[in-house]
């Protein structure tokens, strides 16, 4: 009997102990794990996406590299990866690994020391980081020199379940360098236009709210779908930054579902609501949304295949049908415009294959599909195959360590991105959403990086790139306009350089080559000062993109 008790007042305390360390375990885990803020980590940055890359063809890592920017959130769970494999790498990648996760898990002080911050203030409820931005990039050719500078700040941080970020940038250009025309990778701007330069500023930010498996939130952002290295051709990020619901759902480990709506900038006016008020033409835009998903699939580890579709619409509100995530959108295209409306909204489909399956090589495609006639696909007198095609690869650390190759093809077919209604073209304040050579284009490109220390990336390129006939210019014919009929614009480009990361979010970088560009038509592609066979000199310095 005496023992029994004994037994009985053990098993108590034991039991009390365990709800103890269940509460305390339950009451950390939404700070800790349930609960991972999402605060977007800019495209621009691009040094952590190229190490996330490394980590993935090591097979180090998992991430979907079809999908960006990625919240800090998950770079930060992606170090934590790598750093239970640190024996897998080697020195320098060891310092980038403890050099990132000084920003991405600065709050964690078992990590060592912490990057530098203008402002950072932590607890267990909330966090709060500002920081200043500003920089300069240069060009310097035989015919001029241009800049482009830029002056803001940004905060982002968390409360409980909640992110929130902002960052405002002020740029101003003695050369206008991102024109909607231009054949450019410059991020494209709403110019207050003077003389030959311009200035505008870009607001982005948002706030979001997570759960384990998942997170939404209303931001306005730059985003990038599709595999690439040299620009992608689904959502490039080229355009200027617009406000979009996103929804980012990862309900098991082999699949995983992006979202966006977006509210799209159309510029065209609506003169029935456009009026004069005190002498003043007030223009007024018609309204123009986008709705896109990318499901992505994962058999094996390494391995991602997606699919997804997006429309591009206008003349109605909002439409709630729009906002379903999963849905095939030319479906509902058909069902609000009935068989007697042979025009309705802009819609596409894409896929994506993304392998990191074979070890220290990346193997990727990506197809948009604007258009594509099964009946007439072989017929060169009537086909509508508007299309995009990326295909490429990238090998790192093979055959030396510390080194990349890449090697990238892209052809897009004559109407690819285009639309025969103005407010539904694939465009926001008139930058092309797609690839930076828009359509009837193709290039090359070939790149080597080396990174002999920690934040030091020693690098070359080869592009060679080319853009017939705008047929939309020229003609209205639709059906069987060939790939490529005559050259239009062309670039070939030569370039070595050295770019080195001095703090978190702070470079510096000195790149030279011999760029050649030739435009045989009167559509403006290019800046004046940059045609023509030049020396061309790059350099800048930044805290902060």
């Amino acid at each position: 009997m005496g023992t029994n008790l004994v037994n009985i007042v053990t098993l108590h305390k034991t039991n009390t102990v365990m709800k103890k360390l269940i509460i305390v375990i339950a009451l950390s885990l939404p700070t800790s794990l349930l609960y991972s803020q999402e605060t977007y980590h800019h495209i621009s940055n691009t040094s952590v996406y190229e190490f996330i890359d490394e980590l993935s063809t090591l097979g180090i890592v998992d991430a979907n590299t079809s999908v960006k920017p990625y919240s800090r959130a998950f770079i930060k769970s992606l170090l934590m990866q790598a750093n239970d494999k640190k024996d897998m790498l080697n020195d320098r990648q060891k310092s980038e690994l403890t050099f990132y996760l000084a920003d991405f898990d600065k709050g964690n002080a078992a990590n060592g020391k912490k990057r530098f911050d203008f402002l950072y203030r932590s607890d267990s409820v909330y966090s709060i980081t500002i920081n200043p931005l500003l920089g300069v990039n240069t060009i310097k050719n035989d015919s001029a020199f241009a800049y482009n500078r830029w002056v803001g700040a940004e905060v982002y941080g968390n409360v409980s379940k909640f992110g929130f970020y902002a960052s405002l940038r002020d740029y101003a250009q003695n050369y206008r360098l991102a024109m909607p025309t231009y054949l450019t990778h410059e991020q494209g701007g709403n110019y207050k236009i003077n003389d030959k330069g311009g200035e505008f500023s870009e607001m982005r930010g948002g706030v979001t709210y997570s759960w384990r498996w998942g997170s939404v939130g209303i931001v306005k952002d730059h985003i990038q779908w599709g595999s690439g290295y040299n620009g992608t051709n689904i959502l490039g990020g080229r355009t200027p930054s617009f406000a979009m619901l996103k929804l980012n759902v990862k309900p098991s480990n082999w699949i995983e579902l992006n979202y966006i709506h977006g509210w799209l900038v159309s510029q065209v006016i609506d003169s029935a609501r456009t009026y004069i008020s005190f002498g003043e033409t007030r223009k007024v835009y018609h309204n123009k949304y986008i709705a896109a998903n990318l499901i992505t699939f994962k058999p094996y580890r390494g391995l991602n295949l997606s699919v997804g579709n997006s429309i591009v619409y206008s003349d109605l509100e909002v439409q709630p049908a729009y906002l379903i995530p999963f849905f095939f959108y030319k479906s509902i295209d058909h069902h609000l415009n009935g068989m007697s409306n042979q025009v309705g909204q802009n819609s596409q489909m894409f896929f994506d294959v993304s392998s990191y399956n074979i070890h220290h090589l990346h193997l990727y495609a990506t197809l948009f599909l604007d258009e594509l006639s099964m009946k007439n696909m072989f017929n060169p007198d009537k086909h509508s195959n508007f299309y995009s095609l990326k295909a490429g690869f990238r090998l790192w650390d093979f055959p030396l360590s510390n080194l990349s190759l890449t090697a990238e093809y892209t052809r897009t077919n004559p109407l690819a991105f285009k639309h025969i209604i103005e407010t539904t073209t694939y465009e926001s304040n008139r930058f092309n959403l797609g690839h930076y050579l828009t359509d009837n284009a193709d290039e090359v490109h070939f790149a080597i990086s080396y990174y002999p220390i920690r934040g030091l990336q020693l690098y070359g390129n080869f592009t060679k790139s080319r853009k017939g006939p705008d047929y939309t210019k020229i003609t209205t014919e639709r059906l069987g306009l060939p790939f490529m009929e005559h050259v239009d614009w062309e670039q070939t480009n030569w370039q070595v350089g050295a770019r080195y990361q001095i703090i978190n979010d702070g470079y510096i970088y000195l790149a030279g080559g011999v760029n050649d560009i030739r435009n045989n038509t009167s559509y403006k592609y290019t800046p004046d000062f940059m045609l023509g066979k030049q020396l061309q000199i790059e350099s800048g310095i930044c805290w902060g993109f």
